[in-house]
């Protein structure tokens, strides 16, 4: 099944990462909802190869510092933490469940500087602190802006993970990327190996800090988006 990944130059010590990672995740899927999506080649597509084609567009290759908000079951923050050794990773998420779950993965594959952060993001201190962050399939866009980009630093990059049909969600936008002083940088679109699905990456790079109002509590952000 690691084929699948080949076209991430894998070494022999990440392709066992991998394959421990996968045989985890469906092991304690069994006790706690991690993911509904267990077949083999599923996973690594829809998961492992979906989470590192982010580094195809992003130069993953400096120390960066960066955060996954909703990390989940450590999509897509672990895979490129396989990858990309260097980095230094925050997995924000909200479930302790899912918590405890991100510390036992982390300590099977033997990863350092991998940070896990039981909050929800817009109770996050660390403002202006991240290269990078990372959200996959957490929410829509207009409120995955204001979570994500005041914890980036200026000139860093926001990276949301979406299914194809983001076109609405993206012209819905501009007024809160006024507000927040960012501006798409790219949108990506592509398919998934297999005919396993359409998806997108939606790019944006913050050009300012933002305003201190700026991420709102999550039940006013729901209420009424920028």
């Amino acid at each position: 099944m690691v084929n699948n990944l080949n076209d991430f130059l894998l070494t022999k010590e990440m392709e066992f990462q991998f394959k421990t990672y996968y045989d985890f995740l469906i092991e304690e899927n069994q006790k706690i909802n991690l993911t509904a999506i267990t077949k083999e080649d599923e996973v690594y597509i829809k998961h492992f190869y979906d989470s590192l084609i982010v580094s195809k567009y992003i130069d993953f290759s400096k120390d960066l510092k960066v955060a996954d908000i909703g990390s989940g079951a450590g999509f897509p923050g672990i895979p490129l933490k396989i990858v990309n050794p260097n980095i230094k990773l925050y997995l924000i998420e909200p479930t302790l469940k899912r918590c405890l779950f991100l510390e036992k993965l982390v300590n099977k594959l033997d990863l350092k500087d991998v940070y896990i952060i039981n909050k929800r993001a817009e109770d996050l201190l660390e403002r202006d602190e991240f290269d990078i962050v990372l959200a996959r399939a957490v929410a829509s866009l207009n409120i995955l802006v204001e979570i994500s980009i005041p914890f980036i630093k200026v000139n860093g990059n926001f990276i949301a993970l979406k299914g194809n049909n983001v076109d609405e969600e993206i012209n819905n936008l501009n007024n809160a990327l006024k507000e927040l002083k960012t501006k798409i940088k790219d949108i990506v679109k592509y398919s998934l190996p297999l005919k396993m699905g359409e998806r997108s990456l939606v790019i944006f790079t913050k050009n300012k800090t933002t305003n201190k109002l700026y991420p709102r509590k999550f039940a006013l952000i729901k209420k009424k988006t920028l």
